[in-house]
């Protein structure tokens, strides 16, 4: 089922599986004001009835960041004309955090910027093992818009983060999956078909289920370690009462799910 197939942010869904594709292969999927907006409601959209949704970008690439040919006219402007850029991008991001559903970035070619940005705030990553990923700003004299400041150190650690932000060096798909910032690398001849088993093995699993996980430990990284394992406490002993909880445990008891 085809959403949105012509504007800046292409949408489709297929079974339990949402697809967002960035679509602008003209800029390598450069983030516009208007794209920042699009890739929003095209998030929210699909999350009410996908179970999982999956990002990638048009082209062979993922994103390159902020289309500095838009942000050169927007500066021109004013202050009031550029903060739509970064505040629609935010939101985007910061909407993946808030969704029931996991998102999933699969991410080739080039990853720079905003689109690093955006791999960071996605829930899961997996990469090509050659993609070019970096938070380049500062090789054109620019700072971090789209939370690279702060989501890297939080996921890589402080010293990899400045190290990384202060020096704008590139990684491989390979290095970032060795850095924690994606769950997995595959290699190219084997991408397509590691990317489509993992989005179906998840996509498989109880809807409701997965967005209790996901919520569970984004809330829990927000807080101290003993309050969280209280809100985890409390969370499971409320599910093992329900059906999905009961369907699970006879399917387990009754020798069906002892390999899964």
């Amino acid at each position: 089922m085809t959403e949105n197939a012509d504007g800046v942010v292409a949408t489709r869904q297929e079974g339990a599986v949402g697809h967002v594709l960035l679509n602008r292969p003209h800029a390598m999927n450069a983030i516009t004001v208007e794209l920042g907006r699009k890739l929003e409601q095209a998030l929210r959209a699909l999350a009410r009835t996908a179970s999982v949704v999956v990002v990638r970008g048009a082209g062979g690439n993922f994103s390159v960041g902020g289309d500095f040919k838009e942000l050169a006219r927007l500066r021109a402007a004013g202050a009031d004309a550029v903060r739509p850029l970064f505040e629609n991008f935010r939101r985007a991001c910061d909407a993946i955090a808030e969704l029931p559903v996991p998102v999933i970035a699969v991410v080739e070619g080039y990853a720079m910027a905003g689109g690093f940005e955006l791999m960071q705030a996605s829930d899961v990553a997996l990469v090509r093992s050659d993609a070019v990923l970096a938070d380049n700003h500062t090789n054109f004299a620019q700072i971090p818009g789209g939370g690279g400041s702060q989501r890297l150190p939080r996921l890589v650690g402080r010293q990899r983060a400045l190290g990384h932000l202060l020096s704008g060096e590139r990684l491989t798909g390979a290095q970032a999956a060795e850095w924690g910032l994606a769950y997995r690398s595959f290699a190219p001849a084997e991408f397509e078909e590691g990317v489509a088993a993992f989005v179906s093995r998840v996509a498989e699993k109880d809807r409701a289920v997965l967005g209790k996980v996901k919520r569970l430990v984004r809330q829990g990284l927000t807080m101290a370690l003993a309050d969280a394992l209280t809100v985890e406490l409390a969370a499971v002993i409320e599910h093992v009462e329900g059906e999905a909880a009961a369907g699970g445990i006879a399917s387990f008891t009754e020798g069906r799910g002892a390999d899964t």
